[in-house]
């Protein structure tokens, strides 16, 4: 299948995925015991290496290709005042994405990553999920198509991203589907709401939950009814690199619930993601835990874009140089532990 067409193909993408190379990741961590260091002495560096050595199906992974890619959709539901910009900063945001401008441009390049930016139909916001489903079953499936079929073949790591006015909404309203709790729960500050705003913010979640009770259930059809096109293209990407054995960076809160319904879809779907930074936004310390993840990098940071993920590539490339480059003790000559 290389484009899904409903609900029921893209669960079908979610059935029968690949298994983790155990024995690459076991061959790793053989090789880590034996490196110039006390065991464990490089904590998380050492469970990354051997991370990547699961998902790429090596005991020797490499970085030599790296994507990164930003999904743009626009959002109905910014109608009910759920951001202090508005909707045509994202098309504007994208402009400068091209131009070279933003946050996530030099981190892609410092990071020795390659960006690609993807707007979704950012003439054509979703429908406000307090009215009415944001994305019908074609339109959902044709976003979550455009991610799967954007993920390249042979790709060593990718790192996902998002931009979207009104995006925290739609993510606060699908973790709230997917795990639980209302919009007080899950509703934050975005791009910048006061205390009002957010509290308007959270009754929009409620209001979107109550209208949309009888399909909470459903993941996918959660993700369509209160999500939005980049989300349901974020989870297209993690599902074709989860097919074709490519580990994922997920940025924050937006992206990490973008991914959920994987996890709620396959035991252990979300595996080949690592959660790359915890970000300051409302609800993502609690989603990254809902998800039983330990995130790379806590730095505090919200501002989307990918920029958490782009971050955490050196850390892996870190982590990647010492597993390949460091000396063994019987070839440095130095005595091992009696």
């Amino acid at each position: 299948m290389t484009r899904p067409t409903s609900f029921a193909d893209i669960a079908e993408l979610c059935r029968d995925l690949p298994p983790p190379a155990d024995d690459a990741a076991a061959a790793a961590q053989a090789r880590q015991a034996s490196l110039l260091k006390p065991p464990g002495s490089l904590w998380r560096l050492e469970d990354f290496a051997a991370w990547l050595a699961r998902w790429q199906g090596q005991a020797l992974p490499r970085l030599d290709r790296v994507q990164v890619i930003v999904f743009a959709g626009n959002h109905g539901v910014v109608a009910q005042g759920v951001s202090p910009y508005p909707a045509s900063v994202t098309a504007q945001m994208v402009a400068n994405f091209a131009a070279g401008g933003a946050a996530i441009c030099q981190l892609a390049a410092s990071a020795g990553a390659r960006l690609r930016v993807i707007p979704l139909a950012l003439e054509m916001p979703t429908r406000d999920f307090t009215t009415g489903p944001a994305l019908d079953e074609a339109g959902f499936a044709a976003a979550v198509a455009e991610g799967y079929q954007a993920v390249v073949p042979g790709t060593d790591l990718l790192a996902l991203g998002e931009m979207g006015i009104g995006n925290t909404t739609a993510a606060a309203a699908l973790a709230a589907a997917l795990f639980g709790g209302g919009g007080a729960r899950w509703a934050g500050a975005g791009t910048g709401l006061d205390t009002a705003g957010i509290a308007r913010k959270a009754a929009v979640v409620d209001a979107g939950l109550a209208l949309h009770a009888a399909v909470l259930g459903d993941p996918l059809r959660a993700a369509a009814a209160l999500g939005g096109r980049e989300l349901a293209a974020i989870l297209g990407a993690a599902i074709a690199a989860r097919r074709l054995g490519v580990p994922v960076l997920l940025d924050g809160f937006v992206c990490t619930a973008a991914a959920a319904p994987l996890a709620r879809l396959a035991a252990g779907g979300l595996d080949h993601a690592l959660v790359a930074h915890v970000s300051a936004e409302a609800g993502h310390r609690a989603l990254v835990a809902a998800l039983g993840k330990a995130p790379v990098l806590d730095l505090g940071m919200r501002l989307g874009e990918g920029s958490g993920a782009a971050l955490a590539i050196p850390v892996l490339r870190g982590a990647l140089a010492c597993h390949l480059g460091m000396a063994r003790f019987a070839e440095a000559g130095v005595d091992d532990r009696g």
